[in-house]
């Protein structure tokens, strides 16, 4: 698939100048863009990020955030942190748990295309997305232990789910980097592509799930994480609501037809 021609966003979207924002029908670009600072994420352009993700346009239906230049994002600005008192350390964390809160919580998927660096807060950003695409050259870290810091951005919660706590442990507590086939292989990306085809890669996967019945997408993104966190009877018992609601739309029903009128494809064999 080829990159779809997009256009700048207006509103409120134009006047976030740390991010550019540009759509091409149901998909949204966004690209984090203080690449001479390799993307590292400062207050502004946290408060940034939150706003972008609950004004999207209502037709949206898939999202996709990249970085500007060579590397992804690597994590927090680190000149905005020596200062702070612990009030103001305990603000920040929750400013970023707000604005990654709203990128996995919010209207609609989200795929990451990583490359270069994706560290420290990087890291966080792209494991609060639902799908993440690498490029060759994208490198995993996490040096918090070694700043005399600790993951503020969500990561506690997140990264372990993609890595599982003994390995985030181990990249925290010795500064272990890992690359890019061994994220693939450790399911920090889903998907593993040459240098310079992520975005045409998240682009087919964004038109693929903007195709999605929009209640569909809801119950993948919103209703699987928090089923995840439940015991297993009361998990059941929301997938069971989750489902009726599903196939009760409008949408479904048709989709349903569709199939059993032969008049969409099966699944088959890659």
């Amino acid at each position: 698939m080829t990159i779809p021609e997009f256009q700048r966003a207006g509103g409120v979207l134009a006047q976030l100048s740390m991010l550019r924002i540009e759509s091409a029908g149901p998909i949204v670009h966004l690209r984090l863009n203080r690449p001479a600072k390799r993307n590292a994420i400062n207050d502004e352009l946290v408060a940034q990020i939150h706003t972008a993700f609950v004004n999207l346009p209502g037709d949206a239906r898939c999202a996709v955030i990249s970085g500007e230049g060579e590397h992804f994002c690597a994590g927090l600005d680190l000149s905005e942190v020596s200062e702070r008192s612990v009030a103001e350390g305990i603000a920040h964390s929750r400013a970023w748990h707000a604005a990654f809160d709203a990128v996995q919580f919010g209207p609609v998927p989200v795929i990451a295309v990583l490359q270069g660096a994706v560290v420290g807060g990087g890291l966080e950003l792209a494991s609060a997305a639902h799908l993440r695409v690498a490029q060759a050259s994208a490198f995993y870290g996490l040096p918090e232990g070694q700043r005399g810091i600790f993951v503020g951005g969500g990561g506690s919660a997140r990264i372990p789910r993609l890595l599982g706590v003994s390995r985030m442990t181990d990249m925290m507590l010795t500064g272990r980097v890992l690359d890019a086939q061994e994220g693939q292989a450790l399911a920090i990306s889903n998907y593993l592509v040459a240098d310079g085809k992520g975005l045409a890669k998240a682009f087919e996967l964004a038109h693929k799930i903007a195709g999605n019945a929009p209640l569909s997408n809801f119950a993948v993104t919103q209703a699987l994480p928090r089923i995840a966190d439940l015991s297993q009877s009361e998990g059941l018992f929301v997938e069971a609501l989750m489902s009726a609601i599903a196939q009760g739309d409008d949408a479904a029903k048709e989709r349903v037809r569709a199939f059993l009128d032969k008049r969409a494809a099966k699944v088959s064999k890659p």
